[in-house]
Formats: C-alpha cells, sequence, structure tokens
C-alpha cells in the first residue's frame, strides 16, 4: 500500500513520516520510504546523524537511467527522450516489486534507523532560478506508476508541504493519504484546501493530528476537522529528544497507539488498480496536451497501451 504525508510546513509531517516508516519496519514488514519533500529531512528525522551524508545516489539524479529501464521493450516507447514523469506502463514495460533486485532498488535504496530508504534530491546551485522541484519528483512518480505492491507492503512518502502537492498527479498515486494538522488555523486552512482537491479525484484523506497539548487542543481539531479526525499524536518529549540528537527512551504509548491507528486504516483500504490506472492514463493525457507534446515533439497520447491491465495480473503477464 503506498501512503503519503502531507501537511502545513512544520506541521510535522516529515517526523510523522519517519515515525509511522519505522513502526512498519520494526514490525517485520516490508517498507521503503521516500523523501519527496524539497527540505530533504526524512533521513535525519530517521536517525541518519547531522554529520553523516545519505551515500545511496537521489532518484532524480538517474532519472534518464531509470526511464531505459522501466520502459524495457515497450514498443509505444521508443526512446527516454519520448518518456515524461507520467507516462504510463504498458506490455513491455518493467515493473517493479518493492525491494526487488531492480536497477531502482538496488541503485537508490539505504537503510537509515532499520528502513530502507530512498530520496529524490534536494536543490542545487544549478537548479535555482530556471528548475522547479517537481521535476525532482518525475522520478518517484515514475516509480510508483510501474510498482505493484502487494498486500502487507507498504511505501511511505514524506511529500512537499502544504497545497503545493497538487502541482503534479503524484497526489493520486497513494492507496491513503493522510494530513498532518495542528490545532491552529492556518493548519486547519491547509487542511480545507487539501480536502477540496482531494475530493475531486477520489482521493482518500485521513487527518492525523499532531503537537496535541490537551483537550483544548483536540477540541479545536474535532470542531473544525470533524470526522476526518483519525487519530492525534501528543506532544512527545520522546520526537524532542530525537531532534535534539539524544536518542534516548521510547515513544509515549498514547502516540505509539496512533501509529497502531494509522496502520489499521491502511489496511482497511482495498486495493483499486482500475482507478490506479485511470488516474495514470488521464493525468498523462493532461500533461501531454498541457507541455510534455510539444516539449518531446510527439502525439504522448500513443504510449497508452488500452489493453494494459495494472497489478498482480500484469506480473504474471510479463513472465
Amino acid at each position: 500500500m503506498r501512503v503519503a504525508f502531507v501537511g502545513k510546513g512544520g506541521s510535522g509531517k516529515t517526523t510523522l513520516s519517519a515515525l509511522f516508516a519505522r513502526h512498519l519496519a520494526h514490525s517485520g514488514a516490508p517498507v521503503v520510504a521516500i523523501d519527496g519533500d524539497i527540505n530533504q529531512h526524512l533521513a535525519y528525522a530517521l536517525g541518519l546523524d547531522e554529520d553523516e551524508i545519505f551515500a545511496a545516489p537521489p532518484l532524480s539524479a538517474r532519472t534518464g537511467e531509470i526511464k531505459e529501464y522501466l520502459r524495457g521493450t515497450n514498443p509505444r516507447i521508443p526512446s527516454i527522450e519520448a518518456m515524461v514523469k507520467t507516462t504510463p506502463p504498458g506490455r513491455g514495460s518493467r515493473l517493479l516489486r518493492l525491494l526487488g533486485d531492480d536497477e531502482v532498488h538496488s541503485h537508490h535504496v539505504q537503510e537509515v534507523g532499520g528502513v530502507p530508504l530512498m530520496v529524490t534530491g534536494a536543490f542545487t546551485e544549478s537548479d535555482l532560478g530556471v528548475a522547479c522541484y517537481h521535476s525532482k519528483l518525475g522520478a518517484v512518480e515514475l516509480y510508483l506508476n510501474h510498482l505493484v505492491d502487494g498486500p502487507g507492503e507498504y511505501v511511505v512518502v514524506d511529500m512537499t508541504a502544504g497545497a503545493d502537492a497538487f502541482a503534479s498527479g503524484l497526489f493520486t498515486r497513494f492507496d491513503m493519504t493522510f494530513l498532518v494538522v495542528e490545532p491552529t488555523r492556518k493548519s486547519v486552512s491547509v487542511y480545507r484546501q487539501y480536502r477540496s482537491h482531494a475530493a475531486e479525484f477520489g482521493v482518500q484523506v485521513a487527518v492525523v493530528g499532531n503537537k496535541v497539548t490537551g483537550e483544548d487542543d483536540l477540541l479545536f481539531l474535532k470542531e473544525h476537522v470533524g470526522d476526518d479526525l483519525l487519530a492525534h499524536c501528543a506532544q512527545s518529549s520522546y520526537v524532542r529528544a530525537q531532534e535534539q540528537g539524544c536518542g534516548r527512551g521510547e515513544l509515549e504509548p498514547h502516540n505509539t497507539r496512533t501509529l497502531d491507528l494509522l496502520r489499521a486504516a491502511v489496511d482497511a483500504r482495498p486495493k483499486d488498480w482500475a482507478a490506479f490506472q485511470k488516474h495514470a492514463v488521464d493525468f498523462h493525457l493532461r500533461n501531454a496536451a498541457a507541455w510534455a507534446n510539444e516539449a518531446t515533439g510527439q502525439d504522448l497520447a500513443t504510449q497508452v497501451d488500452p489493453d494494459f491491465r495494472h497489478g498482480p495480473t500484469a506480473l504474471t503477464a510479463a513472465v
């Protein structure tokens, strides 16, 4: 199952992404975490020391190689120049299994704090003023488009802050989106904006309250979020100690129970491969018309394979 954490900047979505991914990994579940935020702090939230460097190459550094691998023998994609971030898989494309022995996982995964992690990569000096961060997220979109994840497998993505996540079709690539909301008016405002956009596309959103210090905070969230409030995390001395580099103690029992509730909500979601593929095709056609046809000099609508059915059956057909 694919899980995204979104929310206002500073709401704690990176911290919750790390806590949830580590919670899954420590239970023995297969999981991959992906840092899709411009700030690239997930590795440190998982336990990488501040003076350490994440050694695995970022996904954005090898987008061309990833495209070459994923297009496989798909006759609808004659070259990597014709393959854009939204290009959906078809017959002949290489599909991925979580943590499989493939070009993507073998090059880009590094374990941090017991969690296999991939990163998109930070802005470089050459990017400043000439590129938006969504150009780097294209490799994540390609990865998720070609991934066939099975029951009890998890991908946890720390997304960009605020409604900026809607600047690409990546927000439709998830089975569950957790919107992290603080008990503040600004954070609730981001929730309302995100909920409105998500509803247009049938994207499942659940709210996780964060930094709750008492009953007044919880009542505020219930008043403004209502039934969308799935669970909440209390202000955590454990998290503060981790952020200060102390690394001692254990997560509070209430917050651990919240992580259990999040996992239960994810596990209860049915996997809808038909909807997933429909969203992939719809956003590909939208991007083709908006910019990609002109950028590549080709009609990218021809990349859509009408006979391709995503999911486990596609893996069987590819064998």
